[in-house]
């Protein structure tokens, strides 16, 4: 089944559980900690320059965001996690929300999280993978910033992520530059398939 990606609109901001959609359309949800490029990942992906809107100060998606792909899917982006300088309190309130969208795994087809492929992912981003995991739902991970590597720290670094993340053999760690455009094809045929779209 061809998806035109050009075919994107954002749907709506769910700020609680209430407004989380329940209409049986495939979810691939988006998360990664709020300064790993995630909205320049989702940007690269559809090939739209700034789709999702990539914030001067990180942090800046603050509700779970649903955009309806050619009417055959949701790309949801949730709500960046372990920097923004925000109150703890509405930090908090992200959580809860994040927690009350893992709380339906029946909603959520396939996760994507992405890390930055130059460092260790931290204690947050092995929590997310664990979110992920405990739904039973597919996981592919994308190691963001490749650009960034020598291409020897490549093999190495991806091999520290799946390590550090406990990762499957089963999971994807898929190398990813939204600068360069790598990775794209294989993160799209990871969307689709775990999608039920292909």
């Amino acid at each position: 089944m061809a998806i035109n990606l050009q075919k994107a609109e954002f749907i709506l901001s769910a700020a609680s559980p209430k407004d989380f959609l329940h209409d049986g359309l495939p979810q691939v949800a988006f998360a990664g900690r709020s300064n790993v490029g995630k909205s320049s990942v989702i940007n690269r992906l559809l090939n739209r320059k700034n789709f999702a809107r990539v914030g001067a100060a990180p942090g800046k998606t603050i509700h779970i965001n649903y955009f309806k792909i050619d009417g055959a899917f949701y790309l949801v982006d949730l709500p960046g996690y372990g920097y923004a300088k925000v109150s703890k309190s509405e930090r908090d309130r992200w959580g809860k929300l994040m927690e009350s969208y893992f709380a339906h795994p029946e909603l959520m087809t396939l996760g994507v999280m992405i890390v930055d492929s130059r460092h260790k992912p931290t204690a947050d981003d092995c929590t997310m993978a664990q979110w992920f995991k405990d739904t039973g739902c597919p996981l592919v991970v994308v190691a963001n910033k490749l650009d960034k590597l020598k291409k020897s720290e490549i093999e190495p670094n991806l091999q520290t992520i799946r390590d550090t993340l406990e990762l499957d053999e089963e999971t994807a760690v898929i190398p990813f530059s939204a600068e360069k455009g790598t990775g794209r094809e294989d993160l799209l045929s990871a969307i689709l398939s775990g999608a039920g779209l292909k």
